[in-house]
């Protein structure tokens, strides 16, 4: 009877060390429980919205928006802003490594009111320096409806920056 009793005791054992515990005290130290996971998965999706208009900056002569040091592109909040469904030609610089100025430049688009997202532009590569920049490329954009727009550029498939802009007539 002892006997028995152990080894049913032994398997109780190992069948409950086989089940998975959703709240192991490394998921709790660790804040990798399934609520933190989801409030962090709605917080990052919501950081667009906390998003202001890019910095003004000067470089050489000409002003510019963007990450001053990084990436920006010539712009005048008067004669060359962002209007819907209106392009403007718009001269890109980049600051950076040579490594990463190598490869296809593209533009994604988002609006942050309405989620809405398009290609804004895209080239095969960059041309060389230019004012004060390590590389630049000339563009033509548009954007198609009003509002704060995020502009994510990648160079070589990579995120090179971000600039935050506001579309308006």
């Amino acid at each position: 009877m002892i006997i028995k009793l152990i080894v049913f005791i032994s398997v109780l054992i190992i069948l409950i060390g086989c089940f998975p515990n959703n709240n192991s005290e490394d998921q709790l130290e660790s804040g990798n429980s399934s609520a933190d996971k989801s409030l962090s998965t709605i917080s990052e999706e919501n950081d667009d919205h906390n998003l202001e208009i890019s910095p003004i900056f000067e470089v050489a002569s000409y002003t510019m928006i963007g990450e001053k040091g990084r990436i920006g592109f010539i712009y005048d909040d008067e004669d060359t802003r962002f209007k819907p469904n209106q392009e403007q030609k718009y001269m890109w610089h980049f600051w950076g490594e040579p490594e990463e100025l190598e490869g296809e430049f593209k533009v994604i688009g988002k609006n942050i009111d309405t989620g809405e997202e398009v290609t804004v532009f895209e080239t095969e590569n960059l041309g060389g320096p230019n004012n004060g920049a390590d590389a630049h490329i000339p563009s033509s954009m548009s954007l198609p409806s009003s509002g704060v727009w995020k502009l994510t550029a990648f160079v070589g498939g990579e995120l090179f920056g971000t600039v935050v802009i506001e579309c308006r007539e």
